[in-house]
């Protein structure tokens, strides 16, 4: 099934069961008022929702095709009370991207990985700097801030551009609650759902933060997720291995940047990641994980653009650190205000996913709370 957040004003917004189409939408007050809630309480209520999604699809007359999308657990759910249809249905509207904020409008945690490893082989071969081998084994990953992202029609806010202001699409699951020391198999049923974000980062800024020692802060904004996050079970064969298996579409100002296969080249998958963040303490219904910057090792570095024929890259920061091996020095700009990115993801039909996060670059200005 598809969730989404409309942004209503308050922190929490809204949920939303999405049909498959994200041409329509129905609030479900009384199974879950917001995303949260319904995480907190999955083995209540995702047997409901799941229902509503079912209407909700058969009403768009796509019930042909509703069970072969739906994974086994999702199936199990669909016996729900009949009785929530009767009063949830005839409220459906239409379905507008540009109402959503992201999924979880604030989380109780944020940890992004950095699975692609030839992203990090990049980086550090620009700086004449060697890959450890324990990257190669043992994930990477860091701490975001989670109290307050932005929506995926928000601008990407920054004070100035010499922050070094960068996009940076990526992958994410949302997971249940995970035990202390879980194992990758128990936490790949763990995962609840899945979705996009562009995960901002300010590359100037980071240099100086790790010369500290203590890792990222001020040199991560506030991250941006899609309009709708799904069940594993509805993207079907596209979810193997618990890696989402189809090309994450990348645009700045209108022109094609990237189209990365998030399936490949990904070094550890989401039930590593999630088994690695739980290896110390317990996760909690809610927590988010992010794969990293998706990237796909490119044999020729003069064919990795896609306009010499590659598949692009999924930030700036990447097509820099080719330019600084081939050149000696980057010249491909970082984003400037005014810059509009847009991260989406479509399936085998050509339909979107997700929806997309579709943002513009902009001077800071205070939001309302």
């Amino acid at each position: 099934m598809k969730l989404a957040t409309l942004n209503n004003n308050t922190r929490d917004g809204t949920l939303v069961v999405v049909s498959r189409d994200l041409a329509r939408c129905q609030q479900v007050p009384q199974i879950a008022a917001t995303l949260q809630f319904a995480l907190d309480n999955w083995e209540l209520v995702a047997g409901p929702l799941q229902a509503v999604y079912r209407a909700l699809n058969e009403n768009a007359h796509d019930s042909a095709n509703d069970s072969a999308h739906d994974s086994a657990h999702d199936s199990a759910h669909e016996s729900a009370n009949e009785n929530v249809l009767d009063s949830v249905t005839p409220h459906a509207q239409p379905f507008a991207e540009s109402l959503c904020h992201s999924p979880l409008p604030r989380a109780y945690q944020w940890a992004d990985g950095s699975a692609y490893i030839n992203h990090v082989e990049l980086v550090r071969k620009a700086r004449n700097v060697d890959v450890p081998a324990s990257f190669y084994t043992d994930p990477l990953i860091y701490q975001g801030g989670s109290d307050s992202f932005v929506g995926p029609h928000d601008p990407i806010f920054a004070l100035s551009e010499d922050w070094g202001i960068d996009l940076e699409a990526e992958v994410a699951v949302i997971s249940g609650d995970v035990p202390m020391g879980a194992t990758p198999e128990q936490c790949a049923q763990a995962i609840r759902l899945v979705m996009l974000v562009n995960d901002v980062s300010l590359r100037n800024l980071i240099p100086g933060e790790l010369l500290k020692g203590f890792g990222f802060f001020q040199s991560k904004a506030a991250s941006a997720f899609s309009p709708v996050c799904v069940t594993p079970g509805e993207l079907g064969q596209a979810w193997r291995d618990t890696k989402l298996c189809l090309p994450i579409s990348v645009q700045i100002n209108g022109k094609a940047f990237g189209k990365p296969n998030a399936g490949e080249d990904m070094t550890f998958n989401f039930a590593q990641l999630v088994a690695h963040a739980a290896k110390t303490r317990e996760l909690a219904a809610g927590t988010i994980i992010g794969s990293g910057t998706v990237s796909n090792k490119q044999g020729d570095l003069h064919g990795s653009s896609i306009e010499n024929g590659g598949v692009g890259y999924c930030c700036l920061a990447e097509v820099r650190m080719y330019e600084t091996i081939e050149q000696g020095a980057p010249k491909t700009p970082f984003l400037r205000f005014g810059d509009r990115v847009r991260i989406e993801m479509l399936d085998a039909t050509g339909a979107s996913v997700f929806g997309a996060i579709d943002q513009q670059v902009a001077m800071y200005q205070e939001r309302a709370r």
